[in-house]
């Protein structure tokens, strides 16, 4: 990424880690990240499931607009692949847990800068808090969990925390002066093919504005919105100038809509 910016480690200012997991407990794997890649400048983790990222990319432009930082690096490396070695005891538990075992090993980075050119152009994010039970793996270093990671996944629940949420979409980006056909390119995140179908459909996305990634990665989690920014750029499904809606759903529950201008 930096290679192909043509940036070197010393001119990012800031670099946030936003998987959902971590490398270690304790430090921020931020510090890893920027350890292995040069980079001396400050750091720090983000965490919100499956939309870390889109988080990440919310603080970043507040912070670059407030004059704080110039130049963000937001990196996030999934091992998901560890939820498919849990033990599973019968067949209800496998269908219990099948959604969890499609996760996939990624790893995504983008960059942020200053620029006068226009690139994100608003955000909106909302909150169902009380679902946050419907999806959780628990912490192995906090009781009544010690010494054990496991799985704990409602899928009824989990459908149900984020009813209505998509409703937002329209709303948000008529307050950024822009409406739902003005979209060239949709990125939705993706943990199965019925999930995304559910949302394009309420949202009346058209196929052809959609980069499917699921039947062959998998559930990205917090890459998926780059990992389909990736593919449409190696695609050449993007131009400059096209206006891109990256919509992120993920357990707890929470949602988020970034829009950006190529």
């Amino acid at each position: 990424m930096l290679a192909d910016a043509e940036l070197s480690p010393d001119e990012i200012d800031l670099l946030i880690f936003a998987a959902v997991f971590g490398e270690v407990q304790e430090p921020a794997t931020a510090h890893i990240v920027a350890d292995k890649l040069g980079i001396t400048a400050p750091v720090f983790d983000v965490m919100n499931a499956c939309n870390g990222v889109l988080n990440a990319m919310e603080l970043a432009d507040a912070l670059i607009r407030a004059g704080q930082y110039t130049r963000v690096l937001i990196v996030t490396g999934e091992c998901g692949s560890a939820l498919s070695r849990l033990p599973v005891r019968d067949r209800a538990e496998l269908a219990r847990l099948l959604p969890v075992l499609t996760v996939g090993d990624i790893g995504a980075a983008l960059i942020m800068e200053a620029s006068d050119r226009p690139g994100l152009l608003g955000s909106h994010f909302t909150a169902n808090s009380a679902g946050w039970h419907s999806a959780v793996i628990t912490n192995p270093y906090m009781p009544p969990h010690l010494g054990t990671m496991s799985v704990r996944f409602a899928p009824t629940a989990l459908a149900a925390s984020f009813a209505g949420m998509e409703k937002a979409v329209p709303d948000a980006l008529r307050t950024m002066g822009r409406k739902m056909g003005d979209i060239d390119l949709f990125c939705v995140h993706q943990p199965s093919v019925a999930f995304t179908s559910t949302i394009c459909r309420a949202l009346d996305i058209p196929p052809d504005k959609v980069i499917a990634t699921f039947s062959r990665y998998g559930n990205a989690t917090t890459a998926s919105l780059p990992l389909q920014l990736a593919k449409a750029v190696e695609h050449g499904r993007l131009r400059r100038g096209d206006l891109v809606a990256l919509f992120g759903l993920a357990s707890g529950a929470s949602a988020g809509l970034v829009l950006m201008e190529w």
